[in-house]
């Protein structure tokens, strides 16, 4: 397994478990395949070398997309950049004029650039804006969230996004120490509610998940995408998602398995009742030496579309 920086030198990202995205996804000549997930190009440049394909990239970040045509240039018409949501991937493929398509990609989560970089406030490592939206022209943003959002509702989010099991703690100091303004204060504060622990993440790092989250609508992205990727996959096409923790990784494997027919009902006989759509392959994880620290928790599930009940 071979970590891929992107190519650009304006959007530095590594990208995750690239020679394993490569072998699900098989691209062949003349397939047409959607990277969801678009970041500097790291998989879709991957995805284009390894065959004479062509490639769809969707990234919600306009830096994002700018970085990775330049860097994709090489492939001319191969390669075609698409600003938008990949929860909206139907649409988007449908304004294509491509409604099916060999292979989809989507590797979940923030990149490497947007925590590197102060301004874009996901990282609590620098002092920054509490931002955090991957598409900067849209909202709302974290300070939006954390300065205006109930009680209530901070409490619910960081417990059910973040896992904290001090949210309501939590909740109550950041309405209580209103307004907030940059990410290195709420951080501070979140810390001295949590404490530092014993553990090798930050205090903070879970509710700041449980921010990001809310803010881009992650979850709701990646439940809209599932269903969206099995269907405009042609017969024998591949899905792949590699999701970075538990809340992803459990909706991608719960969609999987339903759609292979593992969790339908059964009749007299021990078939599905219902569509099959989905063959699910086995999950791959990054080894222990790959030298990419943000890909320790990474997890790519995998599955073809069944020739069968294809509709």
């Amino acid at each position: 397994m071979t970590p891929m920086a992107d190519a650009s030198p304006t959007f530095h990202h590594l990208s995750v478990l690239a020679d394993e995205v490569v072998a699900a996804l098989r691209p062949a000549a003349g397939e047409v395949l959607v990277d969801c997930t678009l970041g500097g190009g790291g998989h879709a440049g991957a995805l284009l070398r390894a065959a004479d394909c062509r490639v769809i990239g969707i990234d919600r970040d306009p830096a994002a997309l700018t970085a990775a045509s330049s860097a994709l240039s090489q492939f001319g018409a191969r390669f075609t950049p698409v600003h938008g949501r990949f929860g909206d991937l139907a649409a988007l493929l449908a304004r294509l004029g491509q409604p099916e398509v060999h292979g989809v990609l989507a590797d979940l989560g923030v990149s490497s650039h947007q925590l590197d970089t102060p301004e874009r406030g996901f990282s609590f490592r620098f002092a920054g804006p509490l931002d955090m939206r991957m598409d900067p022209n849209a909202s709302p943003s974290a300070a939006d969230l954390v300065n205006e959002a109930s009680e209530a509702d901070l409490a619910d989010w960081i417990a059910r996004f973040g896992e904290e099991r001090r949210a309501r703690g939590v909740a109550r100091a950041l309405v209580r120490g209103r307004p907030w303004s940059d990410t290195a204060t709420l951080a501070s504060a979140i810390a001295g509610v949590v404490g530092r622990g014993t553990g090798r993440i930050h205090p903070a790092t879970r509710t700041f998940q449980a921010l990001r989250l809310v803010v881009n609508d992650e979850l709701g992205e990646l439940e809209r995408l599932l269903p969206a990727a099995a269907a405009a996959l042609v017969p024998g096409g591949r899905l792949a998602v590699i999701a970075f923790h538990s809340l992803e990784d459990r909706m991608v494997k719960q969609f999987l398995a339903a759609e292979s027919g593992k969790s339908a009902p059964k009749d007299p006989y021990g078939h599905p009742i219902g569509t099959v759509r989905l063959r699910p392959l086995p999950p791959v994880s990054p080894s222990d030496s790959d030298p990419n620290p943000r890909a320790r928790s990474a997890r790519l599930r995998s599955a073809v579309r069944l020739p069968w009940n294809a509709s």
